[in-house]
C-alpha cells in the first residue's frame, strides 16, 4: 500500500533507495497497525520507532552531505525541518506503548504522521534540491 511512486523519485539514487526503505517502515506501521492477532505491540512499537529515529538520522546526514556537495542555498531551512521531524518522531514516548488500549491509536498517530510527513517533504521540500543539482 505504502510504496515510492514514480512523483516521489528526486533523481538521486542513493536518497530514492533511502526514501524507499521509509515508505516500507510506513507499510510495516501499517501491516502492525492491521495485525488484530497481536495483542500487546509493545515491543514492536518500540522496535519500530527505535528503527525509525536511527534511519532518518543517518537518511538525513547523507541527504545533508549531498547538499553540502552541491553548495545548496537552502541546506539551512532544509536542516531545520529534519531536526523538527527528529523531535517529532522523539514524542512518541515509549511509556505510553505500554497502554494496549491505547497502541492502535499511537500507531494511527505513527502512521499519519510519517506519511504525510514523507510525501509532502518529498514532493515539496527534497525535489528543490534534486531540482538544483540538475541545474
Amino acid at each position: 500500500m505504502y510504496e515510492m511512486k514514480p512523483e516521489y523519485y528526486t533523481g538521486i539514487e542513493a536518497i530514492d533507495q533511502e526514501h524507499s526503505r521509509l515508505f516500507d517502515m510506513a507499510q510495516e506501521t501499517q501491516d502492525l497497525l492491521g495485525d488484530n492477532l497481536l495483542y500487546d505491540k509493545t515491543e514492536k512499537l518500540n522496535s519500530l520507532i527505535s528503527e525509525l529515529i536511527d534511519y532518518t538520522k543517518t537518511h538525513f546526514a547523507h541527504e545533508e552531505d549531498y547538499m553540502r556537495s552541491i553548495r545548496y542555498a537552502g541546506i539551512d531551512g532544509h536542516m531545520a525541518l529534519h531536526r523538527r521531524f527528529e523531535d517529532s518522531l522523539m514524542q512518541f514516548d515509549p511509556d505510553s506503548l505500554e497502554d494496549m488500549e491505547k497502541q492502535d491509536e499511537i500507531v494511527e498517530k505513527l502512521l499519519g504522521f510519517l506519511i504525510t510527513w514523507l510525501i509532502d517533504h518529498i514532493q515539496r521540500v527534497d525535489m528543490v534540491y534534486a531540482n538544483s543539482a540538475r541545474q
